[in-house]
């Protein structure tokens, strides 16, 4: 009896490690709090979530709701006042700057609304930017920025300058730029919010098959209910707090 007991721990304890294991981003009581001389602003309340491994959900809210700053505590652009961070079951709370700066440039992608594109740059040379904070020789940057490129379908626009595409072109060269140095969570703040619909259906198909392929995380904020539809799962925040 005593060693079926034993047996049926071991079966426990390695289905409560397999879980874990499949969990990438992991939240506990996050709270952020901006403070000033005279105001205290509370951004987010008690956040507990976790999304796992390959998983691409959306957050939705009102604006002012904590989307963006959600999205910043994720991707370690911000630290949280409270609670608990982990990613792939490791906690980052506590990481000194350059170790959380070297996890954003090689485990996290971002893409943003407003693109972020140097217009002096020619596309192949944006993408690259990451990348120049990696120790790996020119050839390789350049092979990982064309790949990338060609996987967002932009393999013929490389020597072009962000001037010369139109909206969703843009927003495909910042995939792409987000994806060069194969991140295993992407987090993508209001992708289409800039672009008309069809546009904004493409770029989600470009995430969808991201998530579906390389069995990348991605994290979306979006105010379009139609493209938050069609996503795994909806997060959703009210004035800084987690309604479902």
């Amino acid at each position: 009896m005593a060693g079926t007991n034993l047996a049926v721990n071991e079966d426990l304890k390695s289905d409560t490690d397999l879980q874990k294991e499949n969990i990438m981003i992991q939240l506990d009581g996050v709270e952020k709090v901006y403070r000033t001389d005279r105001i205290e602003t509370v951004a987010l309340t008690n956040i507990n979530l976790s999304v796992k491994e390959g998983e691409f959900i959306s957050i939705m809210g009102p604006s002012g709701s904590g989307k963006s700053t959600l999205l910043n505590v994720i991707g370690l652009l911000d630290v949280p006042t409270a609670g608990s961070l982990e990613l792939s079951g490791k906690p980052v709370t506590s990481y000194k700057d350059r170790h959380l700066a070297r996890i954003r440039n090689e485990e996290i992608g971002f893409i943003f609304q407003t693109f972020h594109l140097i217009n002096d740059l020619s596309v192949v040379d944006n993408v690259e930017i990451p990348l120049l904070y990696r120790k790996m020789s020119n050839s390789e940057r350049r092979k990982r920025a064309l790949r990338a490129l060609d996987r967002v379908g932009l393999n013929s626009r490389v020597h072009h300058f962000p001037s010369q595409l139109s909206g969703g072109q843009q927003q495909r060269v910042a995939i792409a730029r987000a994806i060069a140095g194969n991140p295993r969570v992407l987090l993508a703040d209001e992708p289409t919010g800039n672009l008309d619909s069809q546009m904004g259906d493409e770029i989600l198909e470009i995430l969808k098959d991201l998530n579906r392929e390389e069995k990348t995380t991605v994290v979306m904020v979006t105010h379009d209910p139609r493209q938050a539809e069609k996503t795994e799962r909806i997060v959703r925040l009210f004035d800084g707090r987690q309604v479902n």
